[in-house]
């Protein structure tokens, strides 16, 4: 009798127990997103598990997932199996449009032109995003982690840290308002009143779609956005934003809270503008992370700034426009 070929079916991997001393540039990482990261492929869900149950163990006591590592900690990873489903790597031409857009590279971090069209990581049904990809092309590189993130549409400046020293500095600048993030959008009707600052609360809900939406809510988390006209016409004005706060999809609700929705947002977007953004050939959310500065080092006052500049297909809109 013919054996079945198995060569395509799933398989399991049994992991032992290991046990991993903290150095100091892993210090401060929550100790469920360091599990993630050691056991590669393993669920969420099986990472919450082991912790729930006190599996994992610190210093041989059990922890919570919000426990952040310390410097010398011990840290216990028990035995686990693990599937070893075949999974979508990256294709070459995506790994060759991410390497295309690098725009800053050293020892400490990298900054890239996301494209639109990208989710900064793999999930929600997608099997890989930019960290995925950039792990692919620099698969020695032993750190690898986002700074912060990116609606999947928008394009422009993101920041990757290639050091957790880095990732913790750079987070004390996000907090202390030290680095410094500006938009370009382009925005419904004729922007009136010049530079505008637009301080509306914002709260999170989660549709039974599971799709997030965000709306303006005095209830919600603070949310503080400046909105500055570059150039301004009666369909359609460019506008400059700068994030005092980081709230997911932030400028997208606040542009349409003032009264100018974003073309081509087709959540929080006006749909007969879309249309008309299209007729000009838009394609995609017409909002791109244009700048980024920030200190390189804590011992240093040298401050960098990286530019990302708007692809081809939307400096060409703004030319139809004569807002370019």
């Amino acid at each position: 009798m013919e054996k079945p070929d198995n060569r395509n079916a799933p398989s399991e991997q049994r992991t032992g127990v290991r046990f991993v001393s903290i150095s100091d540039d892993q210090a401060g990482q929550r100790i469920d997103n360091f599990l993630l990261a050691r056991l590669k492929g393993a669920p969420k869900s099986l990472i919450y598990r082991i912790l729930r149950k006190g599996e994992v163990r610190v210093n041989k006591g059990r922890i919570k997932p919000p426990y952040k590592l310390q410097a010398g900690d011990k840290v216990r990873i028990p035995p686990i199996t693990l599937s070893n489903k075949p999974t979508t790597a990256p294709s070459h031409s995506s790994l060759d449009v991410i390497a295309e857009n690098i725009l800053y590279e050293d020892k400490r971090l990298l900054v890239l032109n996301k494209p639109s069209g990208f989710a900064v990581h793999g999930g929600s049904g997608l099997s890989y995003g930019v960290i995925e990809a950039l792990r692919a092309l620099f698969p020695d590189a032993p750190y690898l982690e986002l700074v912060h993130r990116l609606d999947r549409d928008t394009s422009g400046c993101l920041l990757i840290a290639k050091k957790r020293s880095m990732l913790r500095f750079l987070h004390e600048q996000l907090r202390e308002h030290r680095l410094q993030k500006h938009y370009l959008a382009l925005v419904k009707g004729l922007w009136q009143g010049g530079r505008q600052t637009i301080n509306a609360p914002l709260r999170k809900n989660t549709l039974r779609s599971g799709e997030r939406m965000v709306r303006v809510d005095e209830t919600g988390k603070v949310a503080i956005s400046h909105f500055s006209p570059r150039a301004t016409s009666a369909l359609a004005s460019l506008m400059e934003v700068e994030l005092e706060t980081g709230r997911t999809h932030q400028i997208r609700v606040h542009a349409r809270h003032s009264g100018h929705p974003i073309a081509g947002d087709e959540k929080y977007g006006d749909a007969d503008f879309n249309q008309q953004m299209r007729g000009y050939g838009l394609k995609r959310l017409f909002l791109h992370a244009s700048k980024i500065s920030f200190a390189l080092s804590p011992d240093s006052k040298e401050v960098i700034e990286v530019e990302a500049p708007l692809e081809a297909s939307l400096q060409n809109i703004l030319k139809q426009l004569d807002l370019f």
